[in-house]
C-alpha cells in the first residue's frame, strides 16, 4: 500500500504504515477527536522508492566509514545523499497515486489547489526511549500536485540531516530501521495555533495543562520573531492558574498570491490582546486531558484553531506525542521562550 488516509487505516496498523505523527493522528481520528483531512504516503512507499532506484545502495556506499566528528565531512556527504534524494524521480504510478490522493484531498476539502502542510513521519520518532523532534522536515503551505511531489521527496532527504545522521550513529540506530513515511494534511485556516501539555513540561508539575498560543500559525514564533502567550490551567477545576499575554508583533500568515504562508507585522490593536479567550482555552485543556487519558501518559499536542470555528466546536489537533522527558524539580522562573520550538507545522517538525 502506497497511499492510505488516515481516518481509514486499523488503529493497531497506523503508525506501521504511516510513522509515528501520521499513526497518532489516525488513531486520534478513530476516538473522535477532530484531526484535518489527510493521507499518508507510506513506509511501503519510502522502501520500495529507494530499492527500485538505487537509493538505498548509493546511501549505504556514502555512510561506510563515516567520521562523526568530521563535521565538515558529515554535511558534505549529507548533502550528496539529500541532494540525491530530492532528485531521482519517482516511479509514474507512485507519482500518480499521490497526485490522485491530493486531488481527492482537494474534493474533501471543496476547494482547488488547497494548501497542505507535508510532514515527515519516520517510524520510531518520538518514542518513549528516543526523540528525534526537531531533525525531521516538514514543508507549510504547500500546494499544487507538482509542489507535494516536491515536498515528499524533501521530507525523505531529511532523514538524511547531518544531525539525523549523527543522532542516529551516536544510537546505535541504523536508518533501515525508521523509513519515512510522509503525511500530507489538510492546512487549517489559523485564527490561531500553539502546543499544549498535559503536565508542565519544565517544572514536571503533575496538577496543571500549559498551553502556549499565538495569532496564524506557528512559524513566526519558531524563528524567533514572536514570544508566544503562555496559560496555566488547574486540572481538578479547570481553573486558569496563570496568563501571560506577550506583545506579538509578527504574525504567521497564508500569502494566497505567494502560495505559502509568511511573516507579517501583526496589526497594532492585535500585538497585546490574547490570542485565546477563555472558552478557547476551556476547549483545547478539554482536548489535551481526553489525549492524555485515551493514552494513559502525559501528552504534547499541536493544535490549531480554525478561523471559522464556533463557540463549543472542538479545536483541530493536528500532531501528538507523550512527553519524553519529566523531572520532579522545584519551580523555575517562566522563560516564555523555552517552548518556542515545539511550536506547530515548522520546518523540522
Amino acid at each position: 500500500m502506497h497511499v492510505l488516509w488516515i481516518d481509514g487505516v486499523e488503529p493497531g496498523e497506523a503508525i506501521r504504515l504511516s510513522g509515528s505523527k501520521m499513526g497518532r493522528l489516525a488513531e486520534l481520528a478513530t476516538t473522535g477527536t477532530k484531526v484535518p483531512l489527510a493521507f499518508a504516503v507510506t513506509v511501503e512507499a519510502f522502501n520500495e522508492h529507494f530499492q527500485s532506484t538505487g537509493l538505498d545502495d548509493a546511501i549505504e556506499f556514502e555512510l561506510r566509514g563515516i567520521d562523526l566528528t568530521d563535521h565538515v565531512g558529515l554535511e558534505v556527504v549529507a548533502d550528496r545523499i539529500r541532494g540525491r534524494i530530492v532528485s531521482t524521480q519517482m516511479s509514474q504510478e507512485l507519482a500518480d497515486q499521490i497526485v490522485d490522493a491530493y486531488e481527492e484531498l482537494c474534493d474533501k476539502a471543496s476547494d482547488l489547489n488547497i494548501p497542505t502542510a507535508v510532514r515527515s513521519s519516520a517510524t520510531g520518532e518520538d518514542g518513549s526511549d528516543s526523540s528525534f523532534a526537531g531533525i525531521f522536515d516538514t514543508f507549510l503551505g504547500v500546494s499544487g500536485s507538482p509542489r507535494v511531489l516536491e515536498a515528499v521527496r524533501a521530507c525523505w532527504a531529511s532523514l538524511f540531516s547531518p544531525r539525523a545522521i549523527a543522532y542516529r550513529a551516536r544510537h546505535g540506530i541504523s536508518h533501515h530501521q525508521m523509513p519515512m513515511a510522509v503525511g500530507v494534511v489538510e492546512l487549517v485556516h489559523a485564527r490561531a495555533s500553539g502546543v499544549a501539555f498535559s503536565i508542565h513540561p519544565v517544572s514536571g508539575k503533575r496538577d496543571r495543562v500549559v498551553i502556549e498560543s499565538s495569532w496564524g500559525w506557528g512559524e513566526a514564533v519558531v524563528q524567533g520573531l514572536v514570544t508566544p502567550d503562555h496559560f496555566e490551567v488547574g486540572k481538578a477545576d479547570r481553573r486558569i492558574l496563570k496568563r501571560n499575554i506577550n506583545d506579538k508583533k509578527v504574525v504567521s500568515a497564508f500569502d494566497f498570491s505567494a502560495g505559502h504562508v509568511t511573516e507579517t507585522n501583526m496589526p497594532e490593536r492585535l500585538r497585546l490582546r490574547s490570542s485565546l479567550d477563555d472558552e478557547q482555552i476551556a476547549a483545547i485543556t478539554h482536548a489535551v486531558l481526553a489525549i492524555e487519558d485515551h493514552y494513559g501518559y502525559p501528552v504534547d499536542i499541536e493544535w490549531v484553531l480554525d478561523r471559522h470555528r464556533r463557540e463549543g466546536e472542538p479545536i483541530a489537533i493536528v500532531q501528538t506525542r507523550p512527553v519524553t522527558v519529566v523531572e520532579d524539580v522545584a519551580p523555575v522562573a517562566y522563560d516564555p521562550m523555552a517552548l518556542a520550538n515545539k511550536f506547530i507545522f515548522s520546518k523540522g517538525r
